[in-house]
């Protein structure tokens, strides 16, 4: 799968999308691959303040339980419960409705673009 060159990605394999005063933020195809097929969500409230680097959910599959690491810093302005209610989206769709939350960000961590992180993961 290539990856969208609009989007900025983490070194933790997730990825944002600018929308208006917020980001969407996701995992990356390869993150979903690594995990496999994932059957648990649990994602941050509405209204809880994330700080860049730091775990602030988890994805469980079937292989494994992983943190979700906050791309950066600010306020969870939504959660898709879509995925809640179906994690097998993340898998199925990650840049698209696999997508986990929103947030309105104070302060952005280390970001990478579509290049830099297909380098990391040789993808």
């Amino acid at each position: 799968m290539s990856l969208p060159t609009d989007l900025k990605y983490t070194e933790e394999h997730e990825w944002l999308a600018e929308r208006d005063d917020v980001v969407r933020v996701g995992v990356t195809p390869y993150a979903a691959n690594a995990l496999g097929d994932i059957v648990y969500v649990d994602l941050p409230e509405v209204g809880k303040q994330i700080t860049s680097g730091e775990a602030c959910g988890e994805l469980e599959s079937t292989k494994s339980v992983s943190d979700l690491y906050a791309p950066a810093t600010g306020e969870v302005t939504a959660v898709n419960e879509a995925v809640i209610d179906d994690p097998a989206q993340v898998n199925a769709d990650p840049f698209g409705e696999g997508w986990l939350l929103e947030m309105r960000v104070s302060e952005y961590g280390k970001l990478l673009d579509s290049t830099q992180y297909a380098e990391l993961t040789g993808e």
